[in-house]
């Protein structure tokens, strides 16, 4: 008996080593069909079929997602846990996906998708495509540069290379594109992430960005109504208020809302804006003993005003402008509950029960999961909400999982990641795009193309930062200039340089045939120092300017600063950091390409929009 139980065992070995030596199947790719918002017959008689099997709590928990910021977790750990108690115990309907790498995320939303009874939407801020949120993916440049190349046409295969990366990586839902109108030089959120400061231009861009990713198979989701460009207050942080009339928003901030509609757009973000001239509702800081800890900036970091206007996220009368004026039947998402500008001013239960009252579908990322679905599970309890308004926005939302195909494929196939995210078409593109975004906007010494370095030319580069990035920041930017032979000098100055440390980049610069002030100064969510250089890089570069120094001052990000510059007799926008701009400008610089990009926005009292000085190669 014992030989024979050998003899079997043997056998059995054999064949699984025959199995494991056979070639592995792909899976098939996730279909995908161009997303409409209008849903399909077939959508809405899944969702009602669905909704009448529906209890309270499954209805409540498809209109909340939740933010998840992907690593690895064992399933028995508590992060894992959480999750998992916001599926099962919560029945939320759908993540938000923040930084992360590649295969964990998708992996973790697989496994949230398994632990479902209905299928998750899951979304993402992929405003500059797939590489703003996942790790070693491709990023593309921010709209303002994609705006200066005057093509829209590039915005509409941007929208179309963005939805397809996110079908592959399991997502289904774009927060994107940004249509605010950037016409506040001081605003500290938006910035680059618009089109511009021209309405009709950013429609242009913003249409196309939407027709194009909508045709690929995502909701596209136009934010943040009612136009977040005209503020000086990051939302992450406080509550800003634009201060107009019904006629200034109807020819300035509705604009590129109305154009996206009228493009199909899916979905609108309401974004926590005041305007008190709409809805002159106050509202005041809760007490300290009942208001959270802030989550997307920190104590310090809060701007607390004791009497602002009701944020639209919550303005039943900005919810029916959208509605019945701007004549959108789409999904209604709010901003993420979890904001400053909100989270001040109400807790989460009351937040989650005005949003559905202003006609939100959405609840975005709550910063208290269950404090949110408790306060709309007690508003319908004691009447205040009726479950049909529960179940109007679940219909919504059930109907567009099915329009996306998740009905009958939810898990995202692992091995067809790397045949479709990251190809070189999206650098390509990326690439092209940069090219043609670069804008000289001033050359009074006539510097431009860099002619007359030497090998033994001695060129320094002052890069400032207003990141935690000092060791890698500027390394797109010299790298490129090693390759064609000139080497640059490099010293990068951040909030933690000290005064030694600002001296000594001071002399080195001045002993230099040529210097490169790289500015990154960049939209940082939630920080203070959002757009802005830290004071040891500004007072560095005025330094330099009043020496007479040979600058070439380069934006790689905020486009304005030119304003706290004016001394700077040379200076090109990137308007980002990404690698491709960071080589697009040092290839401009060299001569190797045109210059031909002009500027969205206006600098004010220096440069009207459309400058833009053309270079050939």
């Amino acid at each position: 008996m014992r030989n024979f139980n050998r003899y079997l065992s043997a056998i059995l070995i054999m064949v699984l080593l025959g199995l494991a030596a056979l070639p592995v199947q792909p899976q098939a790719p996730v279909k995908v069909n161009a997303f409409k918002r209008d849903p399909s017959p077939q959508a809405l008689k899944w969702a009602n079929d669905v909704l009448r099997k529906m209890s309270l709590e499954e209805k409540i928990g498809q209109l909340i997602s939740v933010g998840l910021n992907a690593t690895f977790l064992n399933q028995e750990s508590e992060a894992f846990r959480t999750l998992k108690h916001h599926i099962e115990d919560n029945k939320v309907g759908g993540l938000i996906l923040f930084r992360g790498p590649v295969y964990e995320s998708v992996i973790l939303s697989n496994r949230m998708q398994q632990l479902a009874r209905y299928p998750l939407l899951v979304s993402a801020d992929l405003e500059a495509g797939a590489g703003m949120r996942f790790d070693d993916t491709v990023n593309f440049p921010w709209n303002m540069a994609v705006a200066a190349t005057g093509n829209p046409e590039y915005a509409r295969r941007q929208g179309e290379i963005t939805a397809r990366e996110a079908r592959a990586l399991g997502v289904h839902q774009i927060f994107a594109p940004v249509v605010d109108v950037n016409n506040n030089a001081a605003n500290p959120v938006i910035n680059v992430r618009s089109y511009g400061e021209d309405p009709v231009e950013v429609s242009r861009f913003a249409a196309a960005f939407t027709e194009g990713a909508q045709a690929a198979g995502v909701i596209a989701t136009a934010k943040h109504f009612p136009g977040h460009g005209d503020t000086a207050v990051d939302s992450h942080r406080g509550l800003p208020e634009i201060n107009v009339g019904r006629e200034r928003l109807n020819t300035v901030e509705f604009v590129p809302f109305q154009a996206t509609v009228k493009a199909g757009v899916g979905a609108v973000m309401v974004g926590h804006i005041g305007l008190p001239q709409i809805d002159a509702t106050t509202v005041k800081p809760l007490p300290r003993s009942i208001k959270v800890k802030p989550t997307d900036t920190n104590e310090a970091g809060e701007i607390i005003e004791e009497k602002v206007a009701m944020p639209a996220t919550l303005s039943p009368v900005l919810g029916k402008i959208l509605r019945n004026d701007l004549k959108f039947s789409g999904m209604i998402v709010t901003d993420a509950l979890s904001m400053s500008g909100l989270t001040i001013y109400f807790t989460q239960e009351e937040a989650a029960v005005r949003a559905l009252e202003a006609g939100a579908d959405m609840l975005l990322k709550p910063t208290d999961v269950d404090a949110s679905f408790r306060g709309v599970h007690d508003a319908v309890k004691s009447g205040r909400i009726t479950e049909q308004r529960v179940e109007e926005s679940a219909r919504r939302i059930l109907a567009a999982k099915y329009d996306l195909g998740l009905v009958d494929q939810r898990i995202t196939p692992v091995d067809t990641i790397d045949r479709v995210v990251g190809s070189p078409d999206v650098l390509a593109l990326a690439t092209e795009i940069a090219e043609h975004a670069v804008t000289l906007v001033r050359d009074e010494d006539k510097r431009l193309p860099l002619k007359n370095l030497k090998p033994e030319s001695r060129v320094f580069n002052l890069a400032v930062t207003n990141g935690e990035d000092r060791n890698w920041v500027t390394n797109a930017f010299v790298t490129r200039f090693n390759r064609s032979g000139v080497k640059l000098e490099t010293v990068v100055l951040d909030e933690r340089s000290t005064e030694q440390d600002v001296q000594k980049a001071i002399e080195r610069a001045k002993s230099a045939d040529l210097v490169f002030a790289s500015l990154y100064g960049r939209v940082r969510s939630g920080q203070v120092l959002s757009v802005g250089l830290p004071e040891s890089g500004t007072r560095a570069l005025s330094a330099l300017i009043d020496a007479k120094a040979p600058i070439v001052g380069i934006s790689f990000g905020n486009p304005y600063l030119l304003q706290s510059f004016p001394g700077l007799g040379t200076y090109l926008v990137a308007y980002g950091d990404m690698p491709s701009l960071q080589q697009a400008v040092a290839r401009a610089l060299l001569g190797e390409i045109d210059v031909v990009g002009k500027l969205p926005i206006s600098l004010p009292g220096l440069y009207p929009r459309g400058t833009g000085i053309q270079l050939k190669k």
